[in-house]
């Protein structure tokens, strides 16, 4: 088995810009953090944007569908952004593409200390190996249904709707 990693940037992929004083987008982090994690499965990382995901359309989520249409790896773990990960994972589910996919990001980006980063990509591409397909969203040690899912804003977490 091959796991995909798709990266659409969110919070996960953010880097503190020291000049301008406030989060924005370089490089992915991903590279870096695969290598710490010290993954034994085989991983084809794919970096399809890096925006954050309040920024989205309709275009951008036809594009990160299109990419796991053309995967040919049956596990897909996708770093999205929390604030529109529900919408995302909504186009996918709808097209019921066979695959597992499973939905992940963080509400700390991961160069910051205590971020929840590295713990969810982790815990998302063990969840990608074992569920069934369908689209699934794990964050924070849990693991919900694409459709059962949201973010509580105040708590800073994902439930069950």
């Amino acid at each position: 088995m091959t796991l995909r990693i798709l990266a659409t940037g969110g919070t996960f992929d953010k880097h503190y810009d020291e000049l301008a004083g406030k989060l924005a987008f370089a490089d992915s982090h991903l590279p870096e953090v695969l290598k710490r994690a010290r993954l034994t499965i085989p991983v084809e990382l794919e970096v399809c944007m890096l925006m954050d995901s309040l920024d989205m359309d309709d275009s951008h989520r036809q594009t990160i569908l299109q990419a796991c249409q053309n995967a040919k790896e049956e596990a897909i773990v996708i770093i999205h952004g929390t604030d529109t990960l529900r919408e995302t994972a909504e186009v996918l589910g709808a097209a019921n593409l066979g695959k597992t996919i499973v939905f992940t990001g963080a509400m700390i980006p991961y160069e910051i200390a205590n971020s929840d980063a590295f713990f969810n990509l982790g815990f998302a591409c063990s969840a990608a190996q074992l569920l069934p397909p369908g689209v699934h969203v794990a964050m924070n040690g849990k693991v919900f249904a694409w459709d059962n899912v949201q973010k509580n804003r105040a708590a800073g977490v994902f439930v069950t709707k």
